[in-house]
Parts: structure tokens; C-alpha cells; sequence
């Protein structure tokens, strides 16, 4: 495994961020229990996570498999960079939420760390993330709750996730002006077929110090080879790529883009992770495997040397905007 700065800090973390989205409803707790095992075998020793995943009635579900983990001991909980989420409200889906038990109020801030911890079995936690940006909470109350939280040692760094360009500049600013440290990471999306990250949030964290950490870098499975999957009825096409890839558009750039990788002898989904390890300010993109074959294949992908001949190419399959703002301008 590689290694890398998060952002300007200096925690070190792995080329690849483990993603436990799926422990809970996807994997049970001894699946999941043992993929986290295979993680630290492989090096991996960023786990990313967040209090609303487990979902609707099990909201925190994953949290609680992560600590049960932990608490088999073996140094997992020292080995382990730990990330988790504030920001959603965590009664069942569809039930109002009790006023201040939801976004980025120092109230609800405090009180999710606290449950956060009882559920991760842990005493601190490494990086603590908004999961969304809070339209109604200022920055300066958002980073009085952040500094108490750090000062007690219950947190070590904030970053945010699913913020755009102007409020990570909005952020810090203001984190400078306070004097205190601000975001060190952002999770977004970005991945070869979605790029627009790439017009202002990249920018916007490169300026800042800011590590980038992608999520849904295989676009919901769609850059996984998934029409040679359905060809060979490995896997029936559903959800969010089943509905792209009925526009005939979206279906034709797969294809060239399976029919590119299948010239060079590569997996789809070790090219897609790959790229993305080559894009400037990226820390590592997030995987989310459901089996432990998936999490071997998503390691290959750390080794995986991409040509100058290939990454052009891939360009022309999947152009980005280009730089901002002559994206947007003349």
C-alpha cells in the first residue's frame, strides 16, 4: 500500500479510503467484520463512515459494527485513521426530526460526537466531516463547537463533504480569521464520468490545503465493466446505473470505455480507481466493497501505472469541463 499527506496536515493515510456504507444493509456483521480485517492486511488504514449509514430504522447500525470490531482489540482501533459524519437526522426516514437533532448547530454537533463514540466504542475520533452544507449555522459557531470538541480530545481534524467550491473558501476564511486549523478534506463526487468537481471544488481544495476523498469512484457501478457483466449474466444491471444506461448516450461512452480497456487487458474498475490516484490534490478514493474479492481487486488498483497514451484517451472518452473559468467563460 502507498501513503500520503491528507491535505496540508500531517496524518498519513492510505492510497485508498475503506468505505463501510454497505456494512449493515448490504453486509452482515461478521462479513464486514472480516473485510476490515483484510483492509489493515492489505495497509489500508483509512476507514471512512457516518452516523445516518445503516439507514432508515438502523441509522447507526455501521457505526456499532465498526466498534464491535474495535473492541476485539489486536491494535485495530490504533491502527485505524477513523472518519465519520455529522449533518442528517437520525430518526427513521420520513420522520420529522426533533428541533436541533439535525445539521451543524454547536447543540447537534455535540451531541452527535457523543453518539458517534458510544457507537465507534472509541474515545476519540480522527476526522470529523460535514456531511452537507448547513445554510442556517454560521462558521463561527460551527468552528467554536469543532475547537471545544479538539481541546477535549474527542476529535483530531474537521473536513467537510458535499460542499461546494465557494463555502470550502467561505469555511476557511473564516477558520482563519478565528485562527484555528478549518477543513483539511472534502469528500465529493468525482469519478471519470462525473467530473464537474473538477470546475470548482478541486480548485477550491488544492488552494485550501484541502485532501480530496471521492466517493462513488466506480459511478454506481458503471465504470465496473458492467455491460460485460450483463452480457455474461454475472450480475443484473439495477438502480442508479440501470437508469443511466437506458440513455442510449450514456450506454455508447460505457461501451467505448470497456471496448478501450479490453484493448489493453484491464479490469474497468481498477482503471477507474487508478485515474483517479492520478489527479492532482486527490487523497484516495473511497471503496465500498460488499466482499473481500472486490476489496483485492480495488488494492490492485493502487500498483496499476497508467500510460500518458491511455489517460488521453480516456480523456476523449469521458472530456472533463476544463480549468474555470474558461469552462464556463470565454
Amino acid at each position: 500500500m502507498r501513503y500520503t499527506q491528507l491535505g496540508r496536515t500531517g496524518l498519513k493515510v492510505s492510497r485508498l479510503t475503506l468505505g463501510t456504507m454497505n456494512f449493515g444493509p448490504q453486509t452482515n456483521e461478521a462479513d464486514s467484520h472480516a473485510i476490515m480485517d483484510a483492509a489493515l492486511d492489505a495497509g489500508i488504514n483509512f476507514f471512512d463512515t457516518a452516523n445516518t449509514y445503516g439507514w432508515n430504522k438502523n441509522k447507526g447500525r455501521t457505526e456499532e459494527i465498526i466498534g464491535t470490531w474495535f473492541a476485539q482489540g489486536g491494535e485495530r482501533r490504533d491502527k485505524v485513521v477513523l472518519a465519520t459524519k455529522v449533518y442528517g437526522n437520525m430518526s427513521p426516514d420520513g420522520q420529522q426530526p426533533w428541533p436541533n437533532h439535525d445539521k451543524l448547530s454547536a447543540l447537534n454537533i455535540r451531541r452527535s460526537v457523543e453518539a458517534s463514540l458510544r457507537r465507534l466504542q472509541t474515545d476519540y475520533i480522527d476526522l470529523y466531516q460535514f456531511h452537507h452544507i448547513d445554510r442556517n449555522t454560521p462558521f463561527e459557531e460551527i468552528w467554536q463547537a469543532v475547537d471545544v470538541l479538539v481541546q477535549q480530545g474527542k476529535i483530531l481534524y474537521a473536513g467537510s463533504s458535499n460542499f461546494p467550491g465557494y463555502k470550502i473558501a467561505q469555511a476557511n476564511e473564516t477558520a482563519r480569521r478565528l485562527g484555528t486549523l478549518g477543513l483539511v478534506s472534502e469528500q465529493c463526487l468525482y469519478n471519470l464520468a462525473e467530473r464537474r468537481a473538477e470546475m470548482e471544488v478541486l480548485p477550491a481544495a488544492q488552494d485550501y490545503g484541502l485532501g480530496v476523498i471521492p466517493w462513488s469512484p466506480l459511478h454506481g457501478g458503471l465504470l465496473g465493466g458492467v455491460l460485460k457483466k450483463e452480457v455474461e449474466g454475472a450480475r443484473r444491471t439495477e438502480g442508479r446505473a440501470a437508469s443511466a444506461l437506458a440513455d442510449s448516450a450514456v450506454r455508447a461512452r460505457i461501451q467505448a470505455y470497456e471496448d478501450l480497456l479490453d484493448k489493453h487487458g484491464l479490469e474497468p474498475g481498477e482503471v477507474a480507481l487508478a485515474w483517479l490516484l492520478t489527479r492532482p490534490g486527490v487523497t484516495g478514493p473511497i471503496v465500498g466493497p460488499r466482499t473481500a474479492g472486490q476489496l483485492a481487486s480495488a488494492v490492485r488498483a493502487v500498483d496499476l501505472e497508467l500510460s500518458a497514451e491511455l489517460l488521453a484517451s480516456l480523456d476523449e472518452v469521458f472530456p472533463g469541463p476544463g480549468p474555470t473559468p474558461e469552462a464556463f467563460a470565454w
